[in-house]
């Protein structure tokens, strides 16, 4: 199942979903110096260094530097990888309300990660383009 590609079915249907927790973007020069891989959200290799993303309590606990906590939500529809306008639709409305977003597309949702502070002002963005 590849999911939904139409984005008046995406929009609609979607279900944002608030995670618990607080998460950090944090560098390692190399994955293997994670102490517990089990425990990082996920990861992604640039020519700088590897990029994590966990669990600030974690981050704390291993004493890697961040400097922006965020909060986690997912689009709760299976979006397809070849979807046209989902990231455009959220990242616009986000924007009306000044709030920035780092974004994943995974293969069976969108998940976006907002300024700590923001994570209800985002929900409720969200949740009005299920309205037009």
């Amino acid at each position: 199942m590849s999911g939904e590609k139409d984005l008046s079915i995406l929009l609609q249907n979607m279900e944002p979903v608030l995670n618990a927790g607080e998460y950090v973007f944090c560098t390692v020069e190399k994955l293997n110096e994670v102490p517990d891989i089990e425990n990082i959200l996920f990861f992604f290799r640039e020519a700088e260094a590897v990029t994590i993303v966990l669990e600030k309590s974690m981050a704390d606990s291993w004493s890697l530097e961040y400097s922006y906590i965020s909060s986690w939500i997912t689009l709760n529809i299976h979006s397809s990888l070849e979807a046209v306008g989902l990231t455009a639709a959220f990242a616009n409305v986000l924007k009306k309300e000044n709030i920035s977003c780092n974004v994943v597309a995974a293969y069976f949702h969108d998940h976006i990660f907002i300024a700590k502070k923001d994570a209800e002002k985002a929900m409720e963005a969200l949740y009005t383009l299920k309205s037009n």
